[in-house]
């Protein structure tokens, strides 16, 4: 495992749908909490209009309802603090009333990029004033008095468009507070490792049943729509100064 980055204690880690937080972070959760960090995950979205692995009764209603229990017990497994979700409670800037962001789909571009879907409904993350998004932001990593904030890197790791979003807000946010930001990367900056917690890193991907079936040798496991990939036993944190990072999508 790489060296402890930072001595804030908490991290913040924002993340757009429910699952992310296990395929794009697991290991580095896990190694953050072994090394005595807390970690708090704050999702954005609820994952409403992703896809599940076999017909749940009642459409959109029921998956989300499986998606924002699967959540609960992966982050579970992680034993990471479920922060709630963007837009209530304590992740809302105050005097606005409570909203939803919705989640804003997606369309591939090629085999491995994602692009915006001209469908996405009118309360989209993606589509919502990014002020309003840094807005909680704020208001969440101050409840939870966060030291460092964590989300994707400026490409939203494969490009959805709210994951790019939640880069864009949680990197303002972040400079706005004074506050240390690391994006979620493939290689470089700090390196975090399962380590012996393998066992919980691949419990917290049994949990996501509606969006991906882990192979027998849990090692692997098949997306919704049918990709394979590898369980990540490994996350990198690249630190990146908010003020020298790229403008922000409007």
């Amino acid at each position: 495992m790489g060296t402890r980055a930072t001595s804030a204690g908490r991290y913040l880690f924002v993340h757009a749908h429910p699952d992310d937080e296990t395929l794009s972070s697991g290991a580095g959760i896990l190694a953050l909490r072994r090394q005595g960090d807390d970690v708090v995950v704050v999702t954005a979205t609820r994952g409403e209009r992703g896809q599940a692995t076999a017909h749940v009764p009642g459409g959109t209603h029921e998956l989300v309802t499986v998606r924002v229990g699967e959540r609960a017990k992966a982050l579970g497994c992680l034993g990471a603090v479920d922060g709630g979700f963007l837009g209530e409670g304590n992740n809302r800037a105050d005097g606005r009333p409570a909203r939803h962001y919705a989640d804003s789909g997606m369309t591939w571009v090629d085999e491995t990029t994602a692009g915006p879907d001209p469908d996405a409904p009118a309360d989209a993350l993606s589509l919502a004033d990014l002020d309003e998004v840094v807005a909680d932001i704020v208001a969440a990593a101050r409840h939870w008095d966060a030291g460092v904030l964590v989300s994707y890197d400026s490409a939203g790791g494969y490009g959805h468009p709210d994951h790019i979003r939640c880069h864009d807000a949680t990197a303002r946010a972040a400079h706005t507070l004074g506050t240390a930001f690391a994006q979620l990367v493939d290689s470089g900056g700090q390196t975090l490792d399962v380590g012996p917690d393998l066992d919980r890193l691949v419990a917290a991907h049994h949990a996501y049943a509606s969006q991906l079936t882990v192979a027998d040798d849990e090692v692997t496991f098949t997306h919704v729509g049918g990709q394979i990939d590898t369980i990540a036993t490994r996350t990198h944190l690249l630190r990146a100064h908010p003020a020298e990072d790229r403008q922000p999508h409007p």
